[in-house]
Order: structure tokens, then sequence, then C-alpha cells
């Protein structure tokens, strides 16, 4: 029996996977605070409407179902890597923009970053429980977007917290399917083989 399909890999894997749903609930919960005073901060109406942005990976996805546990965790860290560049960039241009005279703004952009960050070492931890390789990030990061204007980062900002609350009901979605147990055997379907 591979380690991955040991009882206690079983164990271990749904523990993981009951840690990161709770982490994914906690970030959601914090980015829609954020994204309340982001708002409100920029001047922006809530209800702007942000046309895709470069460089943020969407939330949605085609036949979910038939994705493998192994590419929900691959496509959930590719994303979570992307966002951690995206609001590293965020916090620099609001640091830029307001100095300290919106602290309280830039500490809780700083708090979703480290969540951020400890979300996608959470993932790496369950690929490498399932003896699966943890893909090397390429570079910092998506390559940096071409200089904006000032109303342009609000609106990618907008459009990368909105988008980053999507995929933290995603990835809670993700690792409730990856911590179900087989109909066969009563433990979690190893990665591989969940649908």
């Amino acid at each position: 029996m591979a380690a991955a399909d040991s009882p206690s890999a079983a164990l271990r894997r749904r523990d993981l996977c009951s840690r990161g749903i709770r982490l994914a609930g906690k970030m959601r919960a914090d980015v829609v605070d954020l994204l309340d005073a982001y708002v409100e901060q920029q001047g922006l109406d809530a209800s702007a409407s942000v046309a895709a942005v470069e460089g943020v990976p969407l939330a949605a996805v085609e036949r979910w179902d038939e994705q493998t546990g192994t590419q929900r965790l691959l496509e959930n860290l590719a994303a979570y890597r992307a966002f951690r560049a995206l609001l590293a960039q965020m916090l620099e241009e609001q640091r830029e923009q307001l100095g300290e005279a919106d602290a309280g703004l830039g500490r809780a952009l700083a708090a979703v970053l480290l969540q951020v960050s400890a979300f996608a070492y959470h993932l790496e931890e369950l690929l490498r429980l399932e003896s699966r390789g943890v893909p090397g990030e390429e570079g910092d990061g998506p390559p940096p977007p071409p200089r904006l204007s000032l109303f342009e980062q609000k609106l990618r900002g907008l459009g990368v917290l909105r988008e980053l609350a999507q995929w933290a009901v995603r990835s809670a979605r993700d690792l409730r399917q990856l911590a179900k147990p087989s109909p066969a055997t009563g433990a979690a379907p190893g990665l591989a083989e969940s649908p």
C-alpha cells in the first residue's frame, strides 16, 4: 500500500482539508471586509463592473465535477501564487498612493496577503502528502502590468479582491470534495481518483 493510500495518510489528508476549509472561510470573510473598506477608501461604486483583469485567475471553471483532486489542488496553488504577487503589488501601490494616510487599509491588505501565502503553503502540504511534486514558481509571479493610471489601479484592485473572494469559496468547495470518504473504503479518496 502506498504511503498516500495508508489510513494515517487519509486521516492526515482529511485533517489538512478541514483546516484548509476553515482557513478559506476566514480568508473569505477578511477579503469581503477588505473589499468593503477598499471600495470606500478608493471612492469606488461597490456595484462597479470590472472587466477581467489580466493576471487574475478566474475561479469559475467548466466541468468542475470532472476534475481530479490533483487538478483542483494545482489550480488552487497556481491561483494563490498569482494572488500573492498581485496583492503584494497592490500593497506597494497603496503605500505609494497614500503613504501612512490610511494605515488601516494597508494593514488589512497585508493581513490578507499573509493569509494567501499561508493558504498556498497549506496547498503545497496537501500535494506533498500525496507524494506529488510541488510545482516550482515561474519567476516571481505574473509579469508586472504596464503602468496604469490611478483609476485603473483602483479598478484592478477591485477586480483582484472580488476574484480572491470567489477563489476562497471555490477552494473550500474543492477541499470538501477532497475530504469526502470514498464509498468503497470509507477513507478519503486519493487525489488522482477523486472526481
